[in-house]
């Protein structure tokens, strides 16, 4: 299941005696556990709630686990372990997960926390063992979860002023969560966040300014481009940076218009969204399969003088908005 459907799950059908937590948000795992935590309210987490971590747990030390599985909690009615970043072989799931999970301690929750970065059984497909997928998640996947969270703020969010945010925060839940809790500060209980208050009072991730700076630059509008590019370069972007993610854009426009299929078929090929796909196509008719062509050879042709010397990194940027905007 998806973490944004653990909560109704452990309400609905109670909380599972195995969990795999997996995936590469941060924020997502952490509350997942918090979740089953708090679903198995204990009294003595003291005594009840044990962290162990996955690379310690090899050979004896996996025997000693099933053995402290099956330890009975102290003045509780649960028991919680947790073990972190365990990737464990097949071999180790046959010969002792797999038997526990076919029988597991009822009196006992075990929690498989991982960031899914090592290799090892596929625990996600083993009998026994519920998958809390806490991957990345679309943006309509967080556009709704965002709803969510503003509710539980005492806060309400307009649809667009949502998806604004979500692209402001490059899809990172933690900092979504931290910009809503500013905005409760801000708007006060019973507040509505509209799209002027994510564009005033909500900082704008890295990706998403280079976004701007790239779309800026296709409608040629330099006052924008430059204003983006400025504020890039005070948080640290330099020339090369900016150049790479030109080259990168122009590329993507002249790869699109020799494309043939659906906006979601490109979009798996280049691992961009069918929403992106779509304003690309856009974008490359309205400045022509020509122009694009002409604008990605150019910039590529930079990037390499600049590897070669024969441009400084700065005399390689300029020249490339000097085409971009003069032809």
């Amino acid at each position: 299941m998806k973490f944004v459907q653990l909560a109704k799950n452990l309400k609905e059908e109670g909380v599972a005696p195995v969990y795999l937590i997996e995936g590469d948000e941060a924020y997502f795992r952490e509350h997942a556990v918090e979740a089953v935590r708090a679903a198995c309210a204990l009294a003595q987490p003291a005594l009840n709630d044990v962290r162990l971590e996955g690379d310690t747990l090899k050979g004896d030390e996996l025997l000693k686990l099933i053995a402290q599985l099956s330890t009975l909690p102290f003045f509780d009615e649960r028991r919680i372990v947790r073990l972190y970043e365990f990737y464990p072989t097949e071999r180790e799931w046959e010969t002792y997960l797999k038997p526990y999970c076919a029988s597991p301690c009822p009196t006992t929750v075990l929690l498989i926390v991982n960031t899914g970065a090592k290799k090892g059984a596929d625990l996600k497909r083993k009998g026994g063992v519920t998958y809390v997928d806490c991957g990345k998640e679309t943006e309509e996947m967080l556009g709704r979860w965002l709803f969510g969270l503003v509710k539980r703020t005492g806060l309400s969010i307009d649809g667009d002023a949502a998806s604004l945010m979500v692209r402001y925060c490059n899809q990172d839940a933690a900092r979504m969560k931290l910009e809503v809790e500013k905005l409760g500060l801000i708007l006060g209980h019973g507040g509505r966040i509209t799209r002027e208050a994510v564009e005033s009072y909500v900082a704008k991730d890295v990706e998403y300014k280079i976004y701007e700076l790239t779309q800026a630059a296709s409608r040629g509008n330099s006052s924008a481009f430059f204003q983006i590019l400025n504020d890039l370069m005070e948080k640290g972007f330099d020339e090369n940076a900016a150049l790479s993610s030109l080259t990168s854009h122009y590329r993507t426009l002249a790869e699109i218009t020799n494309m043939r299929g659906t906006d979601a078929e490109i979009g798996q090929t280049l691992g961009i969204k069918p929403y992106a796909v779509q304003k690309n196509r856009e974008t490359a008719r309205r400045l022509g399969e020509a122009k694009v062509r002409e604008l990605y050879l150019r910039l590529y042709k930079l990037s390499a003088d600049v590897k070669c010397g024969v441009y400084t990194k700065s005399g390689a940027l300029s020249a490339a908005i000097a085409k971009i905007f003069f032809g």
